[in-house]
């Protein structure tokens, strides 16, 4: 029997499970359709969704709709701009829903929301993004509307990590409410309830870019009792924090015709001075738990009044602390005599007419005091500011009284005694002449770390305020192996803080030396010693991240005139540097610098810029009188251009104008991007032809030139594009014998150059002399071209030249000088003569019976060019092709 009843229940669950599995398939045709007639009746907007799925288990007893990755985009005047995106929504309902009969709605007892984005905008005429709800021309009467395809029964609701974001382009309103969490439960069924809710979100709010709260960790945990009648919302018992600061609340706030009509109060549950810490977040303020405290801190507030289109709710918030002070247990110092004082305050419910009064903000640390006070009037058409600072802050203790986390310690003596007052408009117009400032402030012994590579020691800084301008009087620090002193004028100092206008100003830096990596990003830095040592290793090129590559700060526009004893950048010693930056726009303009370099003198002009996505420069550099071997070899850019290093030495003369591409990270020219041009005068300089494989292989293959021996002191000229080297045609000398060397090649070393010589007949060789002597001819008249082609690269290259064209030429030339003699006569005696000359000694036979003689002038002009060629092209041969032992 048992096993029976076992069998039959077994049976009976299978059946359910089949059938709750089979159920999603029957119905999720229906709930699409339904999904789609709500959408499409009801919202004026681009709408798409991914996927509507049913499931009996997710909710289970309850059935489950999912629709995935419900996207809802605004048509004009906000076309384009995302209303909603829901990664998921969920919808739960009674199981009897699915089988309600068309025209039946669906009653939903639950809606859940996942990873959502909702964006409310109101553009500059106040229209609002969010009113996409189709509107009927003709209202239908009640008993003729179309039904609805879903109802709410709802008993509880979720939201997961939503992001909102409200943007009003008239007030310049910018509020994020990120990774809100909010659940709530009730019975919203009822007219009347009570909504059990609970909330976690951070908070970002700025105005016209003035920035108010970013990220700050808000919590509510509230009973709201609901009037959907009168649209009235009542806070009853709730628990809210503002990071650790608790709050409560007590009032309502009701929907009208007009706007909302809000009656809320708000306090400090506690007098505690812990609540001021609580203010702090977490992450910086440590355990509250065991800090000691004594004294109070209260927030008192109170918002009443109409928010509408043309009006705010009047409101009061008071913020008081008295004689107080805090001490963490696990550090040496406190903080004494905290007086706080400060009101938020509108007496009329126009926004402009709020002001903010900070009448007293007062500490102690030791022995040192500081004080504060400042307000802020107009806040929306022309905020007035009124501030002081005045007191002595040793920064060491600072970290002793407060849980600081830095990297290094702090350190120094902080000095103040400064008042400014000022409108925004003459901020924004540079009206300086408007701005009232006095005082000082002063920074001594303080170490900066920040995203250095090394940190910053500053010996001493000293501001002064003066009515019209900001004048950094003193600016002394030392970082790594580098020192600098600043001093000069910030003319634009409050638009940069205020108004993210771009700070304008005018210094003079000197300094003893200055080491170029000491400034640079770590990696890059690393990189550039890496290669000093000659420990770098050679990678393929990787993608640059935005966030690595080097950028000049857009928010600069100020002029700096520099002086360095000596500027080291990567292998590059420079003395005695001095000259002018102007940095603007993204971009560093280079004016006059001048240093000591290479035993000379190198000037620069021109700019780098970071504007764009690559990095772009445009110099001229005039060298003089450096030394070639230092200079070729330091300067892979010249190295590329002319690979001479070891092969000339002496001094040089040098203008390049080059241009191209930098890398995003180490900010060195990309080779293959260059161009420009060379012009340079050679100086006292040698060849040593060993240390060059390209020259060793042409004086192998051109016996008489000894290039030990070129005169090199000539103006050179080239140019370079495309990764290419272009030099124009030089004129040398070796001796008396003419060089032309043309060409180009590439900064991949290959290489395509043609040198041209115009030798005389002297270097022919003794025989050739002698003969042309015996014969009577002119020697010092025969000059034979010869041609070499370098090709190859400057490893491997390959050298060949062009004999033949050398033989046909020295031909015509000895048959030019003996024709004319030979000629006419045409005796035995004239062609005996020749054929000393061309056959090497030899007489022609005087056998008449094998001899025959030319009949005409052109027979035997025939037979004088045949001799010729073949004597002169044994005599080239030789020339080009004996060992030089010979």
């Amino acid at each position: 029997m048992v096993k029976k009843v076992l069998k039959w229940t077994g049976i009976v669950l299978l059946v359910i499970i089949i059938a709750l599995a089979a159920t999603p398939f029957l119905f999720k045709g229906k709930i699409k359709e339904l999904v789609l007639k709500t959408i499409n009746e009801k919202v004026d907007a681009n709408v798409a969704f991914e996927d509507v799925s049913l499931s009996l288990f997710r909710s289970f007893p309850k059935a489950n709709v999912t629709i995935e990755k419900l996207s809802i985009v605004n048509k004009a005047p906000f076309a384009g701009d995302t209303l909603v995106y829901m990664e998921e929504i969920d919808l739960d309902m009674s199981v009897k829903e699915l089988f309600k009969g068309e025209g039946e709605p669906m009653n939903i007892e639950y809606i859940g929301t996942k990873n959502g984005i909702v964006n409310i905008l109101f553009n500059k005429d106040g229209v609002g993004n969010f009113d996409i709800a189709i509107k009927d021309e003709k209202e239908q009467p009640a008993d003729n509307k179309e039904s609805k395809p879903f109802a709410l029964n709802m008993q509880k609701y979720k939201v997961e990590n939503l992001r909102f974001r409200y943007f009003d382009e008239r007030s310049k309103i910018n509020m994020v409410i990120d990774s809100l969490n909010h659940e709530g439960k009730g019975n919203m069924a009822a007219n009347k309830l009570d909504l059990d809710t609970k909330t976690t979100a951070k908070l970002s709010l700025s105005m016209d870019k003035a920035n108010y709260m970013n990220n700050v960790a808000l919590s509510l945990d509230a009973v709201l009792g609901l009037d959907l009648d009168k649209s009235i919302y009542t806070f009853k018992n709730n628990k809210a924090l503002i990071n650790q600061l608790p709050l409560e609340f007590d009032g309502s706030f009701a929907m009208v015709e007009q706007g909302q009509q809000i009656d809320i109060t708000f306090k400090t549950p506690t007098s505690s001075f812990k609540n001021f810490l609580g203010l702090v977040p977490e992450a910086y303020s440590g355990n509250l738990a065991t800090v000691k405290t004594d004294g109070d801190f209260t927030i008192n507030g109170k918002v009443n009044g109409l928010n509408g289109d043309n009006s705010i709710p009047k409101f009061n918030i008071a913020i008081a602390s008295n004689n107080a002070s805090f001490k963490y247990p696990d550090l040496p110092k406190s903080v004494q005599n905290i007086v706080i004082d400060t009101k938020i305050i509108n007496e009329t419910g126009v926004l402009n007419d709020t002001y903010v009064n900070l009448d007293k903000l007062s500490f102690r640390i030791d022995q040192d005091v500081f004080d504060a006070s400042a307000s802020i009037k107009n806040i929306v058409e022309n905020p007035l500011v009124d501030a002081r600072l005045k007191g002595v802050i040793n920064l060491a203790n600072v970290s002793k009284a407060y849980p600081v986390k830095v990297d290094i310690p702090l350190s120094g003596i902080l000095r103040a005694d400064a008042s400014t007052k000022f409108d925004m408009k003459s901020v924004e117009n540079s009206q300086y002449e408007k701005i009232q400032n006095n005082g000082s402030m002063s920074l001594s012994g303080f170490t900066y770390k920040g995203d250095l590579p090394k940190p910053v020691k500053i010996n001493e800084a000293a501001v002064q305020f003066n009515p019209s301008r900001i004048t950094l009087s003193k600016f002394d620090a030392v970082t790594g192996g580098s020192d600098i002193n600043v001093s000069g004028t910030l003319d634009n100092f409050y638009g940069f803080v205020f108004r993210d206008q771009t700070l304008k100003g005018n210094f003079n830096m000197s300094s003893n030396k200055l080491v170029v990596a000491d400034f640079m990003a770590p990696e890059a830095a690393n990189a550039a010693a890496k290669k000093a040592e000659g420990t770098e290793k050679t990678e393929a090129p990787k993608q640059v991240a935005a966030t690595d590559a080097v950028k000049i700060p857009a928010f600069l526009d100020c002029t700096i005139t520099a002086k360095a004893g000596t500027v080291v950048y990567d292998n590059l010693f420079l003395k005695d540097v001095s000259g002018k930056m102007i940095i603007k726009d993204e971009t560093v303009a280079i004016q006059n610098l001048q240093s000591s370099i290479f035993g000379g003198k190198i000037g620069v002009s021109g700019d780098v810029s970071t504007k764009g996505t690559t990095p772009k420069f445009n110099v001229d550099l005039a060298l003089n009188n450096v030394d070639i071997t230092q200079s070729f070899n330091q300067l892979d850019m010249l190295k590329s251009i002319a690979p001479i290093v070891g092969v000339i030495t002496g001094k040089m003369n040098t203008t390049i104008k080059v241009g191209g591409n930098l890398d995003a990270k180490e900010m060195t020219p990309d080779l293959k991007s260059l161009s420009g041009d060379l012009l340079g005068q050679l100086l006292n300089t040698t060849v040593n032809p060993q240390n060059s494989k390209m020259l060793t292989a042409l004086t192998s293959n051109v016996k008489f030139l000894d290039l030990s021996k070129v005169d090199l002191n000539k103006k050179i000229g080239l140019t370079f594009e495309n990764g290419n080297v272009v030099i124009k045609p030089i004129d040398l000398k070796y001796q008396d014998i003419p060089i032309k060397i043309q060409g180009s090649h590439g900064f991949d070393q290959n290489m395509n150059y043609t040198v041209a010589f115009e030798v005389p007949a002297k270097y022919l060789g003794s025989d050739v002399n002698r003969l042309i002597t015996q014969a009577k001819g002119d020697p010092s008249k025969i000059i034979v071209p010869v041609n070499a082609s370098i090709t190859g690269n400057f490893k491997s290259p390959k050298v060949s030249t062009d004999l033949s064209k050398a033989a046909t030429n020295l031909t015509n030339q000895l048959v030019q000088q003996q024709k004319d003699k030979y000629i006419n006569e045409a005796t035995d005696k004239g062609k005996d003569a020749l054929n000393k000359l061309l056959g090497g000694g030899k007489t022609t036979s005087t056998d008449t019976t094998k001899t025959t003689t030319p009949k005409t002038n052109a027979e035997t002009q025939k037979q004088i060019e045949d001799k010729a060629k073949e004597g002169a092209g044994k005599l080239i041969n030789g020339l080009f092709k004996k060992d030089k032992k010979e």
